[in-house]
C-alpha cells in the first residue's frame, strides 16, 4: 500500500465543547461576554461585562440581575463625574437618607483589579465603602474619565449603548427593567 503524498486527502475531526464536529463544520467562536440591559424613563443603557477580568465580579451581578434584584430601585447617587445605582433601600422613598448604604448583603470577597482597565467616559465600576473586597451590589458609570479612581476600585464592565441615556439620568429616577443579553 503506497503512503498519501501532499495530494492525499486529509479528514479531520475537531472536537468541539458540544462534541464531534461534521467535516467543512467550523469550531464555534468563544461565547461572548454578557450583556446586562437596563431601562429606565429617560432610556434604555446597555453594560457588557469583563467576565475573564473579573469573574467572580460578573457571576455576582449576573446572579443579582437572574433575581430581579435591579428591578424598580432607582438611581442613588448622580454627580457631574457618574451614576450610581444598586440600593434596594432606593425602593423605598421614605428611606432617601440611606440610600447608598444597602446591598444584597453577598459581598463579592475579592477585589479584581484589572491593569488593563481606567475610569474613563462609560467605565462600569463596584462601588463599595472602604475596601474593595467587600464590594456588592452597587454599581457605577463614569460620566466623565477620572484616572484618580484607578486601584481603588474594580472596574467590571463598560456601557456600549445609552451612554446619553446615563447623562440623562438624576437622583430618583427609576430602573424600570432589566434583562442579560
Amino acid at each position: 500500500m503506497r503512503g498519501l503524498g501532499l495530494t492525499g486527502v486529509v479528514l479531520a475531526i475537531v472536537v468541539g465543547t458540544s462534541g464531534l464536529l461534521a467535516a467543512g463544520q467550523t469550531k464555534p467562536a468563544a461565547p461572548a461576554n454578557p450583556v446586562l440591559v437596563f431601562e429606565t424613563l429617560k432610556g434604555t443603557f446597555e453594560i457588557e461585562l469583563f467576565q475573564s477580568e473579573a469573574p467572580k465580579s460578573v457571576e455576582h451581578i449576573l446572579e443579582l440581575m437572574k433575581r430581579g434584584f435591579y428591578r424598580a430601585q432607582r438611581i442613588h447617587r448622580v454627580e457631574k463625574s457618574l451614576a450610581q445605582f444598586g440600593d434596594p433601600l432606593s425602593r423605598d422613598m421614605t428611606k432617601q437618607s440611606f440610600w447608598g448604604t444597602g446591598s444584597s448583603n453577598r459581598t463579592i470577597g475579592v477585589f479584581e483589579l484589572s491593569k488593563k482597565r481606567s475610569h474613563v467616559r462609560g467605565a462600569v465600576g463596584l462601588g463599595h465603602s472602604g475596601n474593595p473586597a467587600f464590594a456588592d451590589s452597587q454599581m457605577y458609570i463614569m460620566k466623565v474619565n477620572n484616572p484618580g479612581l484607578d486601584g481603588k476600585y474594580a472596574i467590571i464592565g463598560r456601557v456600549t449603548v445609552g451612554m446619553t441615556v446615563i447623562d440623562k439620568l438624576v437622583v430618583t429616577d427609576i430602573i424600570k427593567d432589566t434583562r442579560v443579553k
